[in-house]
């Protein structure tokens, strides 16, 4: 296939961070970009999860752009297939659809010093080259498959939460549900009523906080449509209300007031004593993600569900088998066991490559870090979205995704401005902004000795920004040059750079 005209920006992935991007650099006038997407329509995880009773769990009116307000939310959490369709009609109304390459799955990119300009291959051959190359996939799009043993020779149906089957018949069925994360609370109320049996088998307890789970009225939704600045006002209390969320994450002794709150809410949900002292977790709250449900603790009252935590041995033809050596008779397995969050692991096969040829997961063999969570020294004009250490425990991502496409797009305009050929972050000042983010991690709940999907093998926190929203646009409100090799097309220049 022909390679494409150069582009100024190619963005992967057309999610909330993809969009995003594109609607910054067209409200830049920075028209000339393209959007590849692997599936045949935008959304990303929204596309993806169908699960029944999926939703995210931070307030509708928050989890939007802030320039496409939707005055038509029904709940304070809506479900999945109502952020799909606003996702979905934003993408349309900011005419964002047309620049997105559909079915076009990226397999490799490699930057050329020479040329300042980024090579991309798709998986079916086409090509394009770009002078900046943005990463918008985000870190939750590979299914965790767990490692146990005989999980292949099960005859009947197994399905991840991310891939869920809505074809597979659950009434009356046997039904094993794997895992007790942020999916499973949501789908195991779902499917316990007409399942015959539901095992639940967790590893380990998840600190649950209530859920105001309440639908607006018609006449909030008419205000919000008819008062627009009352609509805002509503966001921003939502938005000051959530980043109060930080201290007890700052402070394991504030935390405890959160934990009192959590165990009352197990305490007055399960009825039997055991059973609450099954879903109580021995960490400090926060430390793993903390859940919010007022339905998934009362699920364990019903007669015809089991939480099992003696671990699995075994998975037969028909039947999982416990450590303590219970046999149970299974029809489907659903894996409730979340994604595949370390870059290094699901970005194994898509090769990055930039100055000198060096391999972006060589450049994080000992982990995943970026400058400010964009940019990574050594791979010039190459900017992420929610790359490492912008995740967020107490608000909306997309507060960051909105800051980061900012910062992007001022970095495009001032490397254009310049004339320079690229932009390439110092390492010394990636190294120095990585070690403040580690320092500022100590003594909070995310560094109280847990195991989470926030960490690594050897416990480094690749994740979590340590930090308030607001902090973290500050921070990028504006491109420093100086924090950068600003590399001219001088040859000379060129040469003393890469030396």
């Amino acid at each position: 296939m022909a390679v494409v005209p150069v582009v100024d920006a190619l963005i992967v992935g057309s999610g909330f961070s993809g969009l995003g991007m594109a609607h910054a650099l067209q409200k830049a006038g920075l028209n000339n970009y393209v959007i590849l997407e692997k599936a045949a329509e935008v959304g990303g995880t929204w596309r993806e999860n169908t699960y029944p009773g999926c939703a995210c769990d931070v307030q509708s009116h928050l989890y939007s752009f802030s320039f496409a307000g939707n005055p038509n939310w029904s709940h304070v959490f809506s479900p999945w297939h109502e952020i799909q369709a606003y996702i979905l009609a934003t993408a349309q109304t900011l005419n964002l659809r047309q620049k997105v390459h559909f079915n076009r799955e990226v397999q490799a990119a490699h930057f050329d010093e020479h040329s300042g300009l980024w090579n991309i291959r798709c998986k079916d051959g086409q090509q394009y080259q770009a002078r900046h190359f943005i990463m918008g996939t985000g870190p939750l799009h590979v299914p965790a498959i767990p490692k146990i043993k005989g999980l292949e020779n099960f005859r009947g149906k197994v399905m991840h939460s991310a891939q869920w089957d809505h074809s597979c018949e659950l009434a009356g069925k046997r039904i094993a549900s794997i895992g007790t994360g942020g999916s499973a609370i949501q789908y195991v109320p779902e499917i316990a009523p007409a399942a015959a049996r539901l095992d639940v088998y967790q590893r380990t307890p998840a600190w649950v906080l209530p859920r105001n789970e309440r639908a607006y009225t018609r006449v909030e939704k008419f205000l919000f449509k008819a008062v627009p600045p009352l609509r805002q006002l509503y966001r921003g209390f939502i938005y000051v209300k959530n980043e109060m969320r930080i201290l007890p994450m700052r402070n394991p002794a504030i935390a405890r007031l959160a934990e009192l709150l959590a165990r009352i809410h197990i305490r007055v949900r399960v009825r039997d004593a055991e059973i609450r002292k099954k879903l109580t977790p021995d960490y400090t709250i926060g430390c793993k993600r903390i859940l919010i449900s007022n339905r998934y603790l009362p699920t364990f009252n019903r007669s015809n569900v089991q939480l099992i935590t003696e671990g699995i041995s075994e998975i037969g033809e028909n039947y999982i088998q416990s450590r303590d050596g219970v046999r149970r008779e299974t029809d489907v397995i659903i894996l409730g066991t979340g994604f595949v969050t370390d870059p290094r692991e699901y970005m194994q096969g898509f090769p990055i490559t930039g100055l000198n040829g060096r391999a972006l997961l060589d450049a994080w063999a000992n982990g995943a870090e970026a400058y400010k969570g964009i940019n990574v020294a050594g791979f010039p004009n190459f900017h992420q979205l929610v790359g490492p250490n912008t995740g967020t425990g107490h608000s909306s991502v997309i507060y960051f995704i909105e800051s980061q496409a900012k910062y992007i797009v001022d970095a495009i305009t001032q490397q254009q401005k310049s004339g320079a050929l690229y932009l390439d972050v110092k390492r010394e000042v990636q190294n120095a902004f990585n070690e403040k983010i580690q320092q500022d991690l100590r003594n909070t709940v995310w560094s109280s000795g847990c195991n989470s999907w926030y960490q690594q093998a050897d416990g480094r926190n690749f994740t979590i920004w340590p930090g308030t929203t607001f902090a973290y646009r500050r921070m990028t409100r504006k491109l420093d040059m100086a924090a950068y090799h600003v590399v001219q097309h001088s040859p000379a220049l060129k040469k003393q750079h890469s030396a």
